[in-house]
């Protein structure tokens, strides 16, 4: 049986496995595959094969059936593979049957979210969360994931008469996530105490997909220094800053980014977090338009926004990395009046489609920035008209 190990080593050599079910395209999974293997880049993974395998429904033992297991089997032989990454959530009882068969190391795309969620988080409250969803995600799938759990402060007169090994595992696990509960409300009490003492400023909060450029907006329009790489996830903790335009002040904050397939349990553990796009104003939904399928995004945080019940908020729509977008579809032997043309009907659509509420930008090129502040100073002076109306040195 193979030891479960804590994270991802760097520079792991994984292979990736898609399913094609009933009524995906294949177009579709290998865009799924596509960010699976950002985030094993990521994790510190290195990609060296891809498998898709087109089922109906996933298999009870194996999830992809026993002739693309043996594929598989036969390509990771004497290739020096260490990790085998499934796009989709495995049972235990999947994941036990796939490492018997390949005797590889093999994961899904939660835990490799949750792996990529571990190395990020700096505060207590993110650490906290992210254990939280570790051991949620670890809970059902005891059974065959590895020899023996780690009894922390166990020992004698930890097991009960007749309790099996695998009991007594569930139940340290069920323990140490009431623990981690009880610590994150006392942590999410804290943070509850630090926005209420915020005033009565507008807030305003960085949505979006991870890896659109919140973080650089942030730096552009804070002028403060966030960190911010071309990776998923650069930002766990949400950052809120001080902003002031024209003498009208507003709290700025960039928040986690959304996912497709985002784990349940994960979305459970940092609602907390998700508290400030909750408590938010003014909702800024930052879209890397150079990306093919930056639609679909879209959808992914618009249908994450209703989980949350707060998609009836103002929203401005910043379509990002106009300059990208251009570079991929514009050659050079285009001419300009076709150019103006395609850009034209492009902003015409999503105008008509957003209600006028959205502006394209280049956040790295500083691109119509001041037609963004522009924006963002309308709509924050109208809820200060609307809810402070005595607060009339914010208003011109």
């Amino acid at each position: 049986m193979i030891e479960r190990k804590q994270a991802i080593q760097q520079e792991e050599r994984a292979v990736l496995v898609g399913l094609i079910q009933k009524g995906q395209t294949e177009l579709q999974v290998q865009e799924y595959i596509d960010e699976l293997a950002f985030l094993a880049e990521t994790a510190g993974a290195k990609t060296v094969k891809r498998f898709l395998q087109k089922l109906t429904h996933p298999d009870s033992k194996t999830f992809i059936g026993k002739g693309k297991l043996q594929e598989i089997k036969e390509y990771v032989h004497d290739r020096d593979i260490s990790l085998i990454i499934f796009d989709d959530e495995l049972t235990g009882a999947q994941i036990m049957n796939i490492e018997k068969e390949l005797g590889i190391y093999t994961i899904d795309r939660s835990d490799l979210i949750l792996d990529i969620f571990a190395r990020r988080a700096k505060t207590a409250q993110a650490k906290t969360q992210v254990e939280l969803a570790q051991y949620q995600y670890i809970l059902p799938r005891l059974k065959g994931m590895w020899k023996h759990l780690e009894r922390q402060g166990g020992g004698v007169g930890t097991r009960g008469p007749g309790e099996t090994e695998i009991e007594t595992d569930r139940r340290i696990v069920k323990d140490k996530i009431a623990l981690l509960r009880k610590r994150l409300a006392e942590i999410d009490k804290q943070a509850f105490t630090q926005r209420k003492d915020r005033g009565e400023f507008i807030r305003v909060a960085l949505v979006g997909y991870t890896n659109v450029g919140k973080s650089t907006l942030m730096n552009i329009i804070s002028k403060r220094d966030v960190f911010a790489e071309n990776k998923l996830f650069a930002t766990l903790d949400t950052t809120t800053s001080k902003v002031v335009f024209e003498n009208t002040p507003f709290l700025l904050s960039d928040t986690v980014g959304f996912i497709r397939k985002l784990p349940h349990h994960l979305v459970e553990s940092f609602k907390s977090t998700l508290d400030e796009v909750r408590e938010s104003d003014v909702l800024l939904h930052v879209v890397d338009i150079s990306h093919q399928q930056y639609e679909d995004q879209m959808n992914v945080v618009n249908k994450t926004l209703q989980e949350l019940k707060c998609y009836d908020k103002p929203v401005i729509t910043i379509f990002n990395k106009m300059d990208l977008y251009e570079k991929l579809h514009f050659d050079e032997w285009l001419e300009d009046e076709v150019k103006t043309t395609i850009l034209q009907e492009l902003k015409e659509r999503w105008e008509n489609e957003t209600g006028g509420n959205c502006v394209f930008i280049s956040a790295t090129e500083k691109a119509n920035i001041p037609e963004l502040r522009e924006r963002i100073l309308e709509s924050v002076r109208n809820l200060y008209r609307i809810r402070y109306p005595y607060k009339t040195e914010y208003l011109y």
